[in-house]
């Protein structure tokens, strides 16, 4: 028992759950104002939060010791439920800002397209690991498993949120190349993937919007330019060492989403660039342990799987960052385990979660390789020898 804990990645633990409980006191900071407006109440979203940082720990618990190799076996169920919880959304979906993106069931409200960006990289981990023989051929190695994520793609599309279907996209990629690829397969998928965005961008005047914005904020402050202006300010505000904890003036009114999407920004104005430093710190140690489990990981499922959650992650957090500082135009993407949002919180632990159970399977292999059962040392042939 002792052998095992001390085999569990706590480099990684730390990180994430340092990230995690600092996001807790941020959202509190940024959300008490509206809080108290809207529910006379300065603890009604922390008190929120922390129910599902509650439940995020039990998640967590649980998959740090669930063995990865069995998410194969429930690749298929994991994709079919995410299909259904999608069609659910728009069939009797909770609208919310022009978006149908969250679904009630049993009382609890819930983001399916958060579960969905788990779930695509399992199944995307899992088909083109069994598909090393047929890998270099398009028609029957790299495009079959990307029609599911193309239908995916479409349903998160329709609720809309282009931004979840981008970061899809973009995870997607990562793993088609990691999986051995041909690189005038990945040439055509990307300039396709691409183009068809670019489409999609011009077919909705809110997204011409974000981009004018992204473009020149200040051309724009009396409308969809002011939540960049309003984040430019609360960066300014906080200099190197922050104005203070609680001493945020943007998020009382004047910062929409300021506990969301834009979480950051008062991070920002709070902490400093010192605030800053720590969260981009303990991304940098998630994605450096991360790389590593997937490096190290003599099994492509396990291998595959570890990237596509790390660069996830990390894509996120390159998504909300370059929106929140104006180097990227707004996509509405949470940052993970810091921004409010139970079911983002959730699966960003879950996901860690996995990295720690791949790690702990490492140290295994590594140190009894002899306590590999017969069936994963075939699979791991097969896929690196075939």
């Amino acid at each position: 028992m002792r052998e095992r804990i001390k085999a569990f990645d706590w480099i990684l633990i730390s990180a994430v759950f340092a990230l995690t409980l600092f996001g807790l006191i941020m959202v509190y900071s940024a959300s008490y104002p509206l809080s108290i407006d809207q529910f006379n109440s300065s603890t009604y979203f922390i008190f929120r939060q922390l129910i599902y940082f509650g439940l995020g720990v039990l998640v967590f618990a649980v998959l740090m010791n669930f063995r990865y190799h069995y998410y194969k076996k429930l690749s298929p169920y994991i994709i079919g439920l995410s299909i259904v919880l999608l069609v659910l959304v728009l069939a009797l979906g909770i609208a919310a800002n022009e978006a149908t993106r969250w679904v009630n069931i049993a009382g609890i409200s819930m983001q399916p397209s958060e579960l969905v960006k788990l779930g695509v990289i399992i199944y995307l981990a899992q088909v083109y690991s069994q598909k090393q023989k047929y890998i270099d051929q398009f028609a029957t190695g790299v495009a079959p498993p990307l029609i599911i994520v193309v239908g995916l793609f479409t349903l998160i599309l329709l609720q809309p949120d282009l931004g979840t279907a981008v970061l899809i996209l973009l995870v997607t990629g990562v793993i088609v190349f990691l999986s051995g690829a041909r690189f005038r397969h990945l040439a055509f998928l990307g300039t396709l993937s691409a183009a068809v965005v670019l489409f999609l961008v011009f077919q909705a005047d809110y997204r011409v919007n974000r981009i004018l914005a992204f473009r020149d904020p200040f051309a724009y402050d009396d409308s969809f330019g002011l939540q960049l202006i309003q984040s430019y300010i609360s960066i300014a505000h906080g200099g190197l060492t922050g104005a203070g904890f609680g001493q945020s003036v943007q998020k009382l009114g004047y910062l929409p989403e300021a506990h969301t999407d834009f979480i950051l920004a008062i991070i920002a104005e709070e902490t400093g660039w010192l605030g800053i430093g720590f969260v981009i710190l303990c991304f940098f140690i998630i994605g450096f342990r991360g790389l590593l489990i997937g490096a190290r990981c003599k099994n492509l499922f396990g291998s595959l799987l570890a990237y596509g959650i790390v660069f996830q992650l990390l894509f996120q957090f390159i998504l909300n960052a370059g929106a929140v500082s104006g180097m990227l135009p707004i996509t509405g993407i949470p940052l993970p385990f810091i921004s409010y949002g139970g079911t983002s919180l959730i699966i960003s632990l879950a996901g860690a979660a996995i990295l720690v159970n791949i790690s702990l399977q490492n140290h295994k292999d590594r140190h009894h390789p002899q306590s590999k059962d017969i069936q994963e040392q075939e699979e791991e042939n097969v896929a690196f020898h075939a």
